[in-house]
């Protein structure tokens, strides 16, 4: 998707948001914003915007839960959530993953109305205009929050890079992609093979 000047969305500092002023915003305050149709994060106190993702974004990221969800519940391992669900990492780092994999062990970090703490597995499918978000912010966001493990799924290369946590930082063991599984210490087992998770109904 982009713009009639040809630029593409972005995720950017929702300046122009009402609140607490930028590098002080806490999940309270975020929880506290009225529901406009747009999807919100927070990194560090600062409040940003994502733009709404192409329909093709939404497939990719239905096809994740899709196949975690049979998987994890069929495992009894946990359960799975897809966007929106918030992730408060921290009470001024506040994420809204595309996919969460929450295990049985870490039930008490599941709330009434969102996630608190550092869940097992986040899956984010990365788009022109959150490339950068994706793999910088976000995955130090991550680190310092300790998720164990970290999908970065990329529909243009029709790739899935899995990092893990260990030593403080992420390490990848991989980009992986067409009928090769993905080597996750979270879900050891799984046999999808990397090519389903970017089947279209549409083309």
């Amino acid at each position: 998707m982009t713009t009639t000047s040809g630029r593409i969305p972005m995720v950017t500092r929702a300046d122009w948001i009402p609140g607490p002023g930028q590098g002080r915003w806490t999940y309270r305050d975020y929880a506290a914003l009225p529901d406009d149709g747009h999807r919100y994060e927070i990194v560090n106190g600062v409040l940003y915007m994502a733009p709404a993702p192409s329909w093709s974004h939404q497939e990719i990221v239905g096809a994740f839960y899709r196949y975690l969800y049979t998987y994890v519940t069929s495992s009894d391992l946990g359960g799975v959530f897809i966007a929106p669900i918030d992730v408060e990492l921290a009470p001024n780092v506040v994420f809204q993953p595309d996919v969460v994999v929450l295990l049985k062990e870490s039930r008490d970090k599941l709330k009434e109305r969102h996630i608190v703490g550092a869940p097992d597995l986040v899956v984010e499918v990365v788009s022109p205009g959150s490339a950068t978000h994706d793999r910088y912010k976000k995955l130090e966001a991550y680190a310092r929050a300790g998720v164990p493990e970290y999908w970065i799924a990329d529909p243009d290369a029709q790739t899935v890079e899995v990092l893990t946590f260990g030593i403080g930082d992420y390490h990848s063991q991989g980009v992986f992609q067409g009928k090769a599984t993905l080597p996750s210490g979270i879900l050891p087992s799984l046999a999808t093979k990397v090519e389903e998770f970017f089947v279209s109904a549409w083309k």
